[in-house]
């Protein structure tokens, strides 16, 4: 099986069966991210506990790319300290900003290595940040709500 196939694989399994997708509580902030662009919609809910990532979930609406992203996310930062959750976060976010040229740690990006080639794309890339950017945002509310910036 070639490289993309499998990678495309990957992407629509999680897409079909997303990975925590439910919004539960309890959390310590809920955020909601829009991508203008395109009007996908994301919504996360975080409950981070002694800085780690206790829970995550969220709901949301767009592209299989969006949606399998958000997935494949929240399984790699679930059960991680904060600090060590946002180093994924950089290197998934410089592949997406490495215009199709970074090939991405596989094992600090696991299945989400397979977005490599959305980087090609620069109207998909926000896509699949979507996210991430939600993560960011309700990790670092997270950390300043419990004094732990």
């Amino acid at each position: 099986m070639e490289l993309d196939s499998l990678y495309q694989q990957v992407i629509l399994d999680h897409y079909k069966n997303p990975a925590h997708k439910a919004l539960i509580e309890p959390y310590t902030v809920q955020v909601h991210h829009v991508n203008p662009s395109c009007g996908d919609e994301i919504t996360l809910n975080l409950l981070v506990k002694d800085g780690l990532v206790d829970a995550i979930s969220w709901d949301g609406v767009g592209c299989s790319i969006s949606q399998a992203s958000t997935s494949i996310m929240t399984e790699l930062v679930l059960g991680k300290d904060v600090k060590s959750a946002f180093k994924i976060l950089d290197e998934f976010t410089e592949l997406m900003q490495s215009k199709g040229q970074g090939k991405g740690d596989e094992e600090v990006l696991e299945d989400a290595i397979a977005f490599a080639g959305v980087s090609k794309f620069p109207a998909r890339i926000k896509c699949a940040l979507l996210g991430w950017m939600a993560f960011k945002d309700a990790a670092s509310q997270s950390m300043v709500k419990l004094g732990e910036q």
